[in-house]
């Protein structure tokens, strides 16, 4: 008899629930549930409340909706037994946290709290906490902390702690009144367990948590504010799950919720990223997948730790047991593309597309596509949300070189394009440089699946064959596998990820191999960039982030 796991997905503006045969990793029924909420990046929900600059909520409620819709949704549509579910994954973006009351409650769910925005979930791309996230950088030299090399010396302000110490600093009462501060993957397993659990995905990455070392000590934290005295012990949790370990058993109370029957395995939860790995059947060195989307996070196995500068972070089996995880990531990339559509493409350019009966994407892309490489006369920096590697700098800021009166939104596109391409060559070859070797790319997420033309941009701007990810939801893909293995073998699952990550990932036939001529034009184009990357990245000229903090100041009306 079948057996079937669910895969349920947590990305920036929705939630999907994956259905997955445990035996090949068929995709049985999926089911997508839109955050009613989405990201509150200029005013509070229902109210009229201005948000500061670089803010980015979300509504815990949507996750939970996501839960009592999405999983009955998926359940009808692929009418089979519950008794046939064995195991559940879960991922989520991160590093997204929320603060909690000692019943595991959001505080935004408090009325004493619902109008204040520190009470909320603070989701991954928040970056209004950079000038924090500079004052523990700081510190960490300072004190020759150990921990620092493992994040590539930097500290971005999208983790753990650089966001509460935005909270300690700007609104102590909500500091005071947080039982536990969570990421909302441990959140959602949390709930779903009836009882707290951390994952080692979530802490190594974005919390500094260490294997061995765990959590920096206490006079670290004391030395960067008072309130943090005793931080890890009052507000985190030192009980942290390994990668494919069971978090326990679905509650009596979330099994109502859900619609499904208790005492289903449940995994710890999964980095949605890092979910995909396994989906894609990457179970050893030398491959470096790219999950492309929003952003585009890349993820590197190594039996080696090396602390990689500019890199986001390395964990001992963070990604899959008995190897070290590296990540990496660009803040900004599909988010480029939808910029350029929502805000540079002239109407005609729209009424053209309805005529061809395609979306303005497609229609950017048959017009870009019919450029050489080089023919745009453009160069981009693909700065639009920040950098995260390997500068790790969010106030960076986007640019574009070369626009003269001819310059068309295929160019401008076509060139972001080639900008997000030349960024991950840099993530590329600074692994290489510091002796983790590369010798495949794989992709997948919606981009890999959708454009053709930027799948062949990267592979000839890398100099590297691109594979596919055969799955649309690779990422819930992932977390379905991780739920089999919790279901183990005794019961119809797997009793490794390794094991299930054979049967159950998969990539596709098409392959995007380098076209020799476009890689030669794209190394003088990419030599260029580096020169710009490097040169306004690092420090020699800081007019970006004048330029932005002098639009702050007026913004905020100093």
């Amino acid at each position: 008899m079948k057996k079937y796991t669910l895969g349920i997905d947590f990305g920036t503006l929705s939630g999907r629930i994956l259905l997955v045969d445990v035996e090949n990793g068929e995709e049985v029924a999926c089911s997508i549930v839109n955050y009613k909420h989405g990201v509150m990046e200029e005013y509070l929900c229902n109210t009229n409340q201005r948000l500061p600059l670089d803010y980015a909520l979300q509504h815990p409620q949507d996750y939970l909706d996501v839960l009592s819709i999405g999983v009955r949704k998926v359940m009808n549509e692929a009418n089979i037994n519950i008794d046939d579910i064995i195991g559940i994954g879960v991922d989520f973006t991160a590093c997204t946290i929320l603060p909690i009351d000692s019943d595991r409650n959001p505080l935004c769910f408090n009325d004493k709290f619902k109008n204040n925005p520190h009470a909320y979930v603070k989701l991954w791309k928040h970056h209004s906490a950079q000038e924090q996230a500079t004052k523990i950088i700081k510190l960490a030299k300072k004190r020759n902390e150990k921990f620092l090399a493992r994040y590539g010396y930097q500290i971005s302000s999208e983790w753990l702690l650089p966001k509460i110490l935005e909270i300690v600093e700007e609104d102590p009462e909500i500091y005071d009144n947080t039982d536990k501060f969570i990421e909302a993957g441990d959140w959602i397993v949390s709930l779903l367990v009836g009882k707290e659990v951390r994952s080692s995905c979530q802490a190594g990455y974005k919390g500094l948590w260490h294997k061995q070392d765990g959590y920096p000590d206490n006079e670290f934290f004391k030395m960067l504010h008072p309130k943090l005295d005793r931080f890890v012990n009052n507000k985190l949790s030192i009980n942290i799950l390994s990668i494919g370990e069971c978090a326990g058993v679905l509650s009596e109370d979330s099994a109502t919720l859900i619609g499904l029957k208790a005492g289903i395995p449940v995994a710890g939860a999964y980095i949605d990223a890092h979910s995909a790995v396994p989906a894609v059947g990457i179970t050893e060195e030398g491959k470096m997948l790219m999950i492309m989307g929003t952003s585009t996070c890349h993820m590197v196995l190594s039996k080696r730790e090396i602390f990689v500068t500019g890199i986001s972070g390395v964990v001992e089996d963070g990604i899959i047991p008995e190897f070290y995880g590296y990540e990496a990531g660009q803040a900004c990339v599909g988010n480029a593309f939808e910029w350029l559509v929502d805000n540079l493409v002239p109407k005609k350019y729209y009424d053209a597309a309805e005529k061809e009966g395609m979306s303005i994407y497609n229609y950017l892309n048959k017009k870009a596509a019919l450029l050489k490489p080089g023919e745009n006369g453009l160069l981009a920096l693909d700065w639009l949300n920040g950098n995260r590697s390997i500068l790790s700098n969010s106030e960076l800021t986007g640019s574009i070189y070369g626009l003269n009166l001819l310059t068309k939104s295929e160019d401008i596109y076509r060139a972001l394009i080639e900008a997000t391409a030349f960024g991950t060559r840099v993530i590329i070859e600074q692994f290489e440089s510091q002796g983790i070797k590369i010798d495949e790319l794989y992709a997948t997420g919606g981009i890999s699946k959708k454009s053709p033309l930027i799948m062949q941009i990267y592979a000839d701007v890398t100099g590297r064959t691109i594979k596919i990810g055969s799955s649309e939801q690779a990422v819930a893909l992932g977390s379905a596998i991780l739920g089999a293995v919790v279901a183990t073998s005794k019961n119809g699952g797997y009793d490794s990820i390794t094991d299930a990550s054979l049967k159950m990932g998969n990539v596709d036939t098409v392959v995007y191999t380098p076209i020799e001529s476009n890689r030669l034009v794209y190394n003088i184009l990419y030599n260029e960039y580096k020169l710009l990357h490097d040169y306004l990245g690092n420090g020699e000229n800081e007019v970006l982030l004048r330029l932005k903090s002098l639009r702050n100041k007026i913004l905020r009306g100093e």
